[in-house]
């Protein structure tokens, strides 16, 4: 046994232990269709359809799944996904995805296929570098955009750039919290019963659903502890 934090014991791992993932990942969308959030929802569903080149900013709260809508609907789509975080996006960056998309990916051999897409996933888009934001300028306009890149950038507000510029560009799709709560109660719900709880002692949904302030991923969170907390009393009365 083990006498010290810096001594190993000499007892064998648990072989094939993996951890859980989180609830608010079991269940976060994996693809648009699935999304709660309608509006936004119903765009880039049209988008998937028929995609083209274009810039989008997705602009709302947190915890409303911007950053998930954007990846699923890169998982959707027949591009190369480059998923960037705010903080590494500077202007070497900018630089370097002008550099990516020169190079449009095709089929010699069958010249009539169109070549795959790129699409750019700014995450926190809020809090790039005002260089950054400046750089892109000329990226996002219509005449210097290319022909094979889709941008989505995603914030909780929007960029720094006074004279309103970078906006322009972008095709702005608000994520709103207004109106939610109804359809986040029914999936905390659902997500309830599916991991073992009982209608006799589940939570009020509501209360939790308006606790978090209609954020889902909070609201998620708070019903995976309450699972906890039940699972942990039946082992009390178990053991009792």
């Amino acid at each position: 046994m083990a006498t010290s934090m810096f001594e190993v014991s000499s007892a064998p791992m648990q072989a094939g232990f993996s951890f859980p993932e989180p609830l608010s990942d079991k269940y976060k969308p994996k693809r648009v269709a699935d999304f709660l959030v309608a509006f936004p929802r119903n765009v880039m569903l049209s988008l998937l359809r028929n995609p083209k080149p274009s810039a989008w900013f997705f602009l709302g709260a947190s915890g409303l799944g911007k950053t998930e809508m954007a990846m699923a609907f890169g998982n959707e789509l027949p591009a190369h996904v480059y998923h960037i975080a705010s903080k590494d996006c500077d202007l070497a960056k900018v630089r370097w995805i002008k550099d990516r998309v020169k190079y449009v990916p095709g089929d010699i051999m069958n010249p009539g296929v169109k070549p795959l897409l790129y699409l750019f996933i700014v995450d926190e888009a809020d809090s790039m570098t005002r260089d950054a934001v400046d750089a892109f300028l000329s990226l996002l306009d219509a005449s210097g955009r290319p022909n094979n890149a889709i941008f989505i950038f995603t914030g909780n507000a929007q960029p720094n750039d006074p004279s309103g510029r970078f906006m322009s560009r972008v095709k702005m799709l608000p994520f709103s919290k207004e109106g939610m709560s109804g359809e986040i109660a029914a999936l905390l719900a659902s997500i309830w019963l599916a991991e073992g709880g009982k209608p006799e002692n589940a939570p009020n949904f509501a209360r939790i659903t308006k606790d978090a302030k209609n954020n889902i991923r909070d609201a998620v969170n708070t019903i995976e502890i309450e699972l906890m907390a039940l699972d942990c009393a039946g082992m009390e009365v178990t053991s009792a």
